[in-house]
């Protein structure tokens, strides 16, 4: 995946594609994955780096929606333990099998929630991951050491998915970009051309060179989840918003919070919420809130209240409280749902089913959803896409397509894991060089050659992306990731002949970006 020869391919295309979408998260990917893989053309745009926004910050689970299951959406946890099912058999290598366990401090709280979660495994069906069971006190504090023991009266088993979003997002885009599509990043919409009224295509400036394309389209597809309303004013400027964001924050600990595989699900917490401490590359993410935000921001930052809810409500079930201080990292995303009708709605009210808008001009909007359901997402877009042509849509066949990287049985203990069918190449690469080999932490397993083989394979342009959305060192470590930085943005610079100039912006600016994810105590 170059991008140089994306834009040649991007200027040399001499008919107008069946679709431009733009955004380029985990709906966008989808989507033009559904669609090159129909046979039709395709061309993607992504203002910043894939996953920039929402895509990469979520709490790392694949998962049918526990918490939606109790407030009655049948409809969507349904669908999104299909998908759940789907993903682990078509991205194996990324996606993988999580058992939680529920600590029960009331009598009722075992027999309640186990069937609930019996019922929660019978609607996977055949796509299961594994049943679910009620234990005792004991055997719960044993299967995770550090669960508060006072006052436990049951546990509660139970399985879903985890995985590393960004990375899927990287090698849902490479599939894409294998089948045949155009997928760009850095590369923002600046305008929509229309045609007696109708969307035909758009303006799109690269934003690297600075230089403007003219990009014509039958259909056009908005799929930027928190910004669809920049794109929709647009079209209509003046329109009513139709996007109302969400922020959902998450702190990083280190692994000796939880000393297990297993994790947490407190389904409960003081204010309604549903809480989640879940093991994720050697380190625990605890999460997450859900506050109405006014406005969209590409960088999100965690208020103070946030975190103090999440220190709080972790401390009160774990032997070890976090503090401040054991804070590794703190990443803050929103969610792209749809605006609720009165201001006082709480965001865990509004469902996560995804909607599909058509404008008069024939844009069409795709907002809300969940990571887990990105596939199904993305057919229901282009379904709707080829019924607004007046065309029969051609079958979608992702249901069953493999995702680049995608590996049998993968050995989650190897580093390189994340790159599932790629590992064995860039471990190649890594050894035909002593100075590829070299780490770039003493503390983490990153090396000199895995830095230069992403930056020639997955259109990693910036320190940020691949320290950030490539490596995940940021979310996962934001201090060892500036210890990172210096060594990183030389490596990149020399691999894209960049000057010393650019090396010293790269750093400044990821040193002002990674400030946002370490707390001060």
């Amino acid at each position: 995946m170059k991008r140089n020869a994306l834009l040649h391919q991007l200027v040399t295309h001499e008919n107008t594609f069946d679709f431009i979408v733009i955004g380029g998260g985990a709906t966008g990917l989808g989507i033009a994955l559904d669609a090159i893989t129909r046979g039709a053309s395709v061309a993607l745009f992504e203002q910043d780096d894939f996953t920039k926004g929402t895509s990469s910050r979520s709490t790392k689970l694949v998962h049918g929606g526990v918490r939606y299951l109790a407030q009655g959406d049948v409809s969507l946890v349904l669908e999104a333990l299909r998908e759940r099912g789907l993903l682990r058999k078509n991205a194996s290598h990324l996606v993988k099998n999580q058992s939680f366990l529920i600590p029960c401090y009331r009598w009722w709280e075992g027999a309640f929630y186990t069937i609930g979660l019996i019922l929660y495994d019978l609607m996977a069906a055949n796509l299961g991951f594994g049943r679910s069971f009620c234990i005792g006190p004991k055997r719960a504090v044993k299967t995770i050491p550090m669960l508060r023991r006072k006052g436990m009266k049951a546990g509660v088993i139970y399985h879903d998915g985890q995985f590393d979003d960004s990375r899927l997002a990287i090698n849902i885009a490479q599939t894409a970009v294998d089948a045949g599509a155009c997928v760009l990043n850095y590369m923002k919409v600046t305008n929509l051309i229309k045609q007696e009224g109708k969307v035909c295509g758009v303006e799109v400036m690269d934003m690297e060179t600075g230089e403007q394309h003219v990009v014509k389209s039958k259909v056009v597809i908005n799929a930027t989840g928190v910004f669809a309303d920049d794109i929709l004013q647009m079209d209509e400027p003046g329109i009513k918003p139709t996007v109302r964001p969400s922020q959902g924050v998450h702190l990083v600990l280190d692994a000796s919070f939880l000393q297990s595989n297993y994790a947490i699900m407190i389904p409960k917490t003081a204010d309604g919420r549903v809480l989640f401490a879940v093991p994720w590359h050697d380190k625990v993410v605890v999460g997450t809130t859900d506050t109405l935000m006014k406005h969209a921001l590409l960088e999100p930052v965690a208020l103070e209240q946030e975190i103090d809810f999440i220190l709080n409500t972790a401390g009160k079930y774990l032997t070890k409280p976090p503090q401040r201080k054991d804070v590794l990292s703190v990443f803050a995303g929103l969610r792209p749902l749809a605006a609720p009708r009165s201001e006082d709605k709480k965001t865990k009210e509004i469902s996560r089913s995804h909607k599909l808008i058509v404008e008069k001009s024939g844009l069409i909007t795709i907002i809300g959803g969940k990571w887990t359901t990105y596939r199904k997402m993305a057919q229901d877009t282009i379904d709707l896409a080829y019924a607004r042509m007046h065309l029969k849509a051609p079958e979608c066949v992702t249901e069953t397509y493999k995702i680049h990287g995608c590996k049998e049985n993968p050995d989650y203990n190897d580093p390189l894991y994340v790159y599932g069918t790629d590992a064995e190449e860039i471990r190649s690469f890594i050894a035909s060089s002593p100075t590829l080999g070299e780490k770039l932490h003493p503390q983490y397993t990153y090396s000199v050659g895995e830095i230069i083989w992403i930056v020639r394979n997955e259109m990693a342009l910036t320190l940020e992306d691949v320290l950030a959305r490539r490596l995940r060192i940021l979310f996962l470590d934001a201090k060892a990731a500036l210890e990172m930085a210096p060594r990183t943005a030389r490596i990149i610079a020399a691999e894209r002949q960049k000057d010393q100039q650019w090396i010293d912006k790269q750093i400044q600016s990821f040193n002002d970006l990674a400030s946002s994810y370490i707390i001060t105590n």
